[in-house]
């Protein structure tokens, strides 16, 4: 990913809360000699490695967890709130159409989870990121019936090698053009818009 240095993210905390906040992602990596994105659930475990360890799961007739190889990384892209940035909202001109946005690049060598107990461990701990304490349960659910479905995915994990952060926040702008951005989105107030403009003003 280019990542000019006035749009570099490298805190740890930050990132991590990225990962968190916007678990759906891309898995990028090669199938058959061809590029193959899937779009999965995440949850990031962050007691486990330096970065982290990412855990998620997909069909078995998935091709893609078939190419997952020793020591061969993949690549997981987290997407946070983006916006466009149109140029009527700035003071100074002359000036171009841009966007700004978040993403976190989240690399890794993936291990399938073989052990039938870590594997429905992974799956509890997964739903409970989503669905909270107190929401659905699987242990709630038909031991049969949730055994069964557990047969037809494969369950990975990603220790994460290192990360790539970008946060894209207008920062090459002169400081006279910010105000116009930010009431430019909070009047549009599509989208990201409104996160976008908190993330400005902070």
């Amino acid at each position: 990913m280019y990542v000019p240095e006035i749009h570099a993210e490298e805190r740890l905390d930050i990132l991590q809360t990225v990962m968190r906040d916007h678990g759906w992602a891309l898995l990028v990596g090669e199938v058959e000699g061809a590029p193959c994105v899937t779009h999965l659930p995440f949850m990031l475990d962050e007691n486990r490695g330096e970065n982290g360890t990412l855990v998620s799961h997909m069909a078995k007739n998935n091709l893609h967890w078939q190419s997952f190889e020793k020591d061969k990384e993949v690549l997981v892209v987290f997407w946070g709130p983006h916006a466009y940035i149109s140029p009527s909202w700035y003071e100074k001109h002359p000036s171009v159409p841009t966007w700004n946005y978040v993403t976190v690049h989240a690399y890794g060598t993936p291990k399938i989870i073989e052990d039938e107990t870590a594997k429905m461990a992974a799956q509890k701990q997964l739903v409970e990121t989503y669905e909270g304490v107190d929401g659905w349960k699987l242990e709630d659910q038909p031991d049969k019936y949730i055994r069964g479905m557990l047969t037809g995915i494969v369950s990975f994990e990603i220790p994460i090698s290192r990360l790539e952060g970008k946060f894209k926040m207008s920062q090459n702008r002169h400081e006279d053009d910010i105000p116009g951005i930010i009431d430019g989105l909070r009047a549009r107030s599509e989208g990201d818009d409104l996160i976008i403009a908190d993330m400005l003003e902070k």
